[in-house]
């Protein structure tokens, strides 16, 4: 994942079982780093499980998102999962 790029628009939305939830839903940031760090610190566990990061048309879930959010060139600093 060393080419991906943080500055980009990204999309997440809720695990899809809890989709028409009031309390989270479809988002979209201005970057990747925005979003992963929303999903990684803000968005409730039961909504992170099957919730999806889609960033120029390519697909990240679960591990893939903590992989993003944990990688060494993450661009903003961390304060760890709220939840």
């Amino acid at each position: 994942m060393t080419d991906f790029d943080y500055s980009a628009t990204a999309e997440l939305y809720p695990s899809r079982s809890h989709f028409r939830s009031r309390q989270v839903q479809y988002r979209r940031f201005n970057s990747a780093a925005e979003a992963l760090r929303y999903a990684m610190e803000e968005m409730p566990p039961e909504l992170f499980r099957g919730a999806l990061l889609e960033i120029d048309e390519e697909r990240y879930e679960g591990d893939a998102i903590r992989a993003l959010y944990e990688a060494a060139d993450y661009p903003l600093p961390r304060a760890g999962r709220a939840s």
